[in-house]
């Protein structure tokens, strides 16, 4: 059947009057008219997943890529700074031994403390000290001896202060070190043997009187 849908009457020249449509339209289905199937639902989980896993994989490689830097840095700028502070080690020597001999006065005093304060701020640390445990990794043994006043390795001179900065060392310090004597326990030893041996005759010799004092009442009997 052929449907003349002009909306002008050919035969009368006037307007046509649509007619409503009686005949609702079809709902489009919700899901579009697709079906998913769970074969779907489960491979689109594993990828779900599996860009997560790449997703903080990333993430883990660029924090540590981001450490890594931060600790080259550090450590450049360590070095860097090591290498100029290491220039003032001998103005620092002179500072530290017009100090100890009370040559350090007056407007060189001031200009001595003004260094130190601004090595001080950029990380430098003077260290050893006498009477101080020997440490072979920041010590420097240049002089060696023996002592009865000491109970391990220890420092007993500062021929050079030893400089650093935090855990890095630019210069050990150079000093002299002395091991416990192991002559020093001899004498005492010896005289501890001879007042043992002394106690053993003083006992000796008063067991003997007791003898004799035990026989003089028969004597008196005869």
């Amino acid at each position: 059947m052929i449907r003349d849908k002009r909306r002008i009457d050919p035969e009368t020249g006037k307007v046509r009057e649509r007619a409503a449509d009686s005949s609702p339209a079809p709902e489009a289905p919700a899901n579009g008219g697709a079906t998913v199937s769970d074969e779907e639902v489960a491979s689109l989980k594993t990828q779900l997943a599996e860009r997560l896993a790449d997703l903080q994989r990333l993430k883990a490689e660029y924090d540590n890529y981001r450490k890594r830097v931060e600790r080259d840095r550090v450590a450049v700028r360590e070095q860097a700074l090591g290498q100029v502070l290491s220039e003032l080690f001998p103005v620092l020597d002179d500072i530290g031994r017009a100090r100890d001999h009370d040559e350090l006065t007056g407007g060189f005093k001031s200009v001595a403390e003004s260094l130190e304060a601004i090595t001080g701020k950029l990380g430098l640390e003077r260290y050893g000290e006498k009477g101080e445990p020997f440490d072979p990794v920041v010590h420097e043994a240049l002089m060696h001896g023996y002592s009865a006043e000491v109970t391990e390795t220890s420092v007993v001179d500062v021929l050079q202060p030893g400089y650093r900065i935090g855990e890095r060392i630019l210069r050990p310090a150079r000093v002299a070190v002395a091991e416990p004597d192991p002559d020093a326990d001899e004498p005492a030893a010896k005289a501890e043997k001879a007042g043992d041996a002394e106690k053993a005759a003083k006992a000796g010799s008063d067991d003997k009187a007791g003898s004799d004092d035990s026989g003089e009442p028969g004597d008196d009997g005869e």
